[in-house]
């Protein structure tokens, strides 16, 4: 009687697993992950940079692309590489999007698309705390180092007679400086600004004014539609409030 019981039981089973698999046709297969693969050069705190010891990204870039990201419906992954290797891959299909405290130049405007300007940058003088530099004018025949393929670069390379040392990352090129390499930098206000309150605060200061208002952008390939769902993201971050805090986080309150 009990191997009747248990074989009936088993033929039930064994339907109700047909039954399930039959009606399991019917239902759409799940649609994958959209991703939104965006490339930066980690190295340019506060807007993006690694914490000692761990994986992930932080800055304001990378929290607002995140944001961003989260906005349109996508899996943001970050994608790791040189400044100035940001705008061929866009053009060859290797990421999606560049947010890198990348300015909105002409010059770019050619081969990339950009978003609206969600920061306003400008440039700024880095020099030693015994150094008599006092302006962009005291800097002709001078050591200038910046980041390669960066408008500092651009700024230093305008300065009569300068010999211009273009590193790879910012940090790079502030080192130059402590180690007496260089007798200052050009770069962006707001990462010498964020330098001078760690690594440079003992042996460095800023002088003169912040030299040219420079609109950051996101970038896309050329002719992508990206550039206006990006847009639109970016203003509905906007209207709830969103791009403030994130902003107030790493800038404090807007002046």
């Amino acid at each position: 009687m009990k191997k009747i019981l248990f074989l009936v039981m088993a033929v039930l089973a064994a339907a109700s697993m047909m039954i399930a698999g039959c009606g399991g046709g019917d239902k759409k297969a799940a649609e994958p992950e959209k991703v939104l693969r965006v490339g930066t050069e980690p190295t340019f705190a506060p807007f993006e940079f690694q914490k000692e010891g761990s994986k992930s990204y932080d800055g304001f870039d990378m929290d607002l692309a995140r944001a961003i990201g989260k906005q349109m419906g996508y899996k943001v992954e970050m994608v790791s590489m040189g400044f100035d290797a940001l705008i061929p891959a866009l053009n060859s299909n290797n990421i999606d999007v560049a947010i890198a405290g990348m300015t909105i130049t002409d010059e770019r405007k050619k081969v990339v698309d950009f978003t609206e300007s969600y920061y306003t940058s400008g440039l700024m003088i880095m020099v030693r705390k015994d150094s008599n530099v006092k302006s962009i004018d005291d800097l002709k025949g001078k050591t200038i180092a910046c980041q390669i393929g960066t408008t500092g670069e651009n700024k230093s390379r305008t300065v009569e007679g300068a010999k211009v040392k273009a590193f790879n990352t910012q940090d790079e090129a502030s080192l130059e400086l402590k180690n007496g390499g260089a007798d200052a930098v050009i770069g962006d206000a707001p990462v010498i600004e964020y330098y001078m309150t760690k690594a440079g605060k003992d042996f460095a200061k800023t002088v003169g004014e912040r030299m040219e208002a420079e609109p950051y952008g996101i970038a896309v390939k050329k002719g992508s539609k990206l550039a206006g769902d990006l847009n639109k993201a970016l203003a509905e971050l906007k209207k709830s409030g969103e791009y403030d805090k994130l902003y107030t986080k790493w800038f404090g309150e807007k002046k």
